[in-house]
C-alpha cells in the first residue's frame, strides 16, 4: 500500500483536480449542446505543442510549448465565439466538428514530420499521466484555481449563456464577449489538461460525469456534487485497474467512466420503470 501511494500520489492528485474543474466545465458544454468542443480544443491544442516542437525543438512542457499551444486555442476560442452569434445557417457543433477533423487532420501530417512522431501520437491520445511531478501538481493546482475562480466570479453571465443563448441576447448581455471569455477560460484548462491526461482522458472527464448527472437531475450544485463522485470514484478505480493490470492509467480511467455510463443509463432505466409500475398500480 505505501508503495502504492508513493507511486500514484502525483498522478492521482493531477487527476483529482482535472475531475473538479473538468466536471465543471462539462455541465456548461452538455448545456450549450458544444459537446465536442473540448476534444476540438484539445486536438487543436496539440497541434500548437507539435508547431512548437517542430518549429523550436521545444518539448512539450516547456512555456513556448503552453504558449504555442494556448495561441492557437485562443484564435479557435474567437472563431467559436463570432461563429455562435454571426452564422446562423450552421449549428455551432457542426463548426466545431470540422475543425476537429482538420485539426486531427493537421496533426497526424505534422507528427509524420516530426522527430519521434509516434511518441506523439501516443501521448496526444493517452497523455502521461503516470509520469506528472509535484510541479505538474502544482501548476495545475494555481492554474485551475485562478480559472475555478473566474468562474465563480462570472457565473451569472455564463449560466445566462449556457441555459439560454437567445433569450440571454433578447436582455443585451454580450454574448460574443462572454462566450470569447469562456472559451478562452476552457482553452487555458485543456491546455494544460490534454499534455498530461491526453484528448481521450479529457474528453471522457468532461462529458460522462456530466451526462450521468444529467441524468439524475437538473439542479447545477446537484449535477455537480453527483459529477464529480463519479469522477473521482471512476478515476481511483481506473488508478487500482492500471496498477494491478499494468494498464495504461489514461485508458483505465476512460474505461471506468464509460461503465459508470452504462451503469447510470441502466440504473435511471430501472427507476422509470419501478416508477410507472407504481403510477400504474395506484
Amino acid at each position: 500500500m505505501t508503495h502504492l501511494i508513493q507511486t500514484f500520489s502525483q498522478p492521482f492528485l493531477v487527476c483529482l483536480t482535472m475531475v473538479i474543474i473538468l466536471g465543471y466545465m462539462g455541465i456548461h458544454v452538455l448545456q450549450r449542446e458544444v459537446i465536442f468542443i473540448d476534444i476540438a480544443l484539445a486536438q487543436i491544442a496539440v497541434v500548437g505543442a507539435i508547431v512548437a516542437h517542430v518549429t523550436f525543438g521545444v518539448h512539450g512542457d516547456s512555456m513556448l510549448s503552453y504558449a504555442c499551444a494556448f495561441g492557437v486555442t485562443l484564435i479557435a476560442s474567437i472563431f467559436y465565439s463570432l461563429v455562435r452569434k454571426k452564422v446562423n445557417q450552421i449549428p455551432l457543433e457542426a463548426v466545431i466538428g470540422v475543425s476537429y477533423a482538420i485539426a486531427a487532420a493537421t496533426a497526424l501530417f505534422l507528427v509524420g514530420v516530426a522527430p519521434g512522431g509516434h511518441i506523439h501520437v501516443q501521448q496526444m491520445l493517452a497523455g502521461s499521466i503516470l509520469w506528472a511531478t509535484w510541479r505538474d501538481v502544482l501548476l495545475c493546482v494555481v492554474v485551475f484555481s485562478v480559472v475555478g475562480c473566474c468562474f465563480y466570479i462570472f457565473r451569472g453571465p455564463f449560466k445566462e449563456i449556457s441555459d439560454n443563448y437567445e433569450n440571454a441576447l433578447k436582455k443585451g448581455i454580450k454574448v460574443v464577449w462572454w462566450d470569447l471569455f469562456f472559451y478562452a477560460l476552457f482553452g487555458i484548462v485543456i491546455t494544460l489538461a490534454v499534455r498530461i491526461g491526453g484528448v481521450v482522458v479529457i474528453f471522457a472527464l468532461l462529458i460522462i460525469p456530466a451526462t450521468v448527472s444529467a441524468l439524475f437531475s437538473s439542479s447545477f450544485g446537484k449535477r455537480l456534487v453527483i459529477g464529480g463522485a463519479v469522477g473521482i470514484v471512476a478515476t481511483i478505480a481506473g488508478f487500482l485497474f492500471a496498477n494491478r493490470f499494468d494498464f495504461s492509467i489514461g485508458s483505465a480511467i476512460s474505461l471506468f467512466l464509460g461503465g459508470s455510463l452504462v451503469i447510470a443509463v441502466f440504473f435511471r432505466i430501472c427507476l422509470k420503470l419501478i416508477t410507472a409500475r407504481r403510477d400504474y398500480g395506484g
